[in-house]
């Protein structure tokens, strides 16, 4: 790929990438910072796999900006972009054991443990405030 190419896509997706961590995720770019993160992982952390489809801005973005905002909320958040930081989601995705891949997507975690996974199937054609009653579902259950 030309690096005219690359550089429209880092621009393209860069509001993307600050609707989380405007939100306060951490992005994680590169197979290292995924590496490190959870092997230090304690308590709950959601992890938002992020993507350029339409799902993703009107609905999975959304929802998880505003679901953290509940009461009970995980202790960590972070993102990984599907399709740009290719190895970092790959190597997430290993910790998504059981669960095929999927974006955009979402995972609670408690540990490195998966305890409630969010498919894009569970994201695309629902409306966001059944996707916000899944994840603080999930936080009310496991934060």
């Amino acid at each position: 790929m030309s690096m005219a190419y690359e550089e429209y896509m880092r621009q393209l997706v860069q509001p993307m990438r600050q609707e989380l961590t405007g939100a306060g995720f951490k992005e994680l770019k590169d197979e290292e910072e995924v590496k490190t993160f959870m092997e230090a992982a304690e308590g709950t952390t959601l992890v938002v796999v992020n993507s350029v489809c339409g799902c993703a801005a009107g609905l999975a973005r959304p929802a998880a900006t505003q679901s953290v905002l509940n009461d009970k909320a995980p202790d960590h958040l972070v993102t990984v972009f599907a399709g740009q930081d290719k190895e970092a989601t790959m190597k997430m995705r290993e910790y998504f054991k059981g669960y095929e891949p999927s974006s955009p997507s979402m995972a609670l975690l408690k540990g490195k443990e998966v305890v409630h996974f969010i498919p894009r199937e569970e994201i695309e054609d629902h409306d966001i405030g059944s996707i916000i009653t899944n994840l603080t579902g999930a936080f009310e259950k496991h934060c």
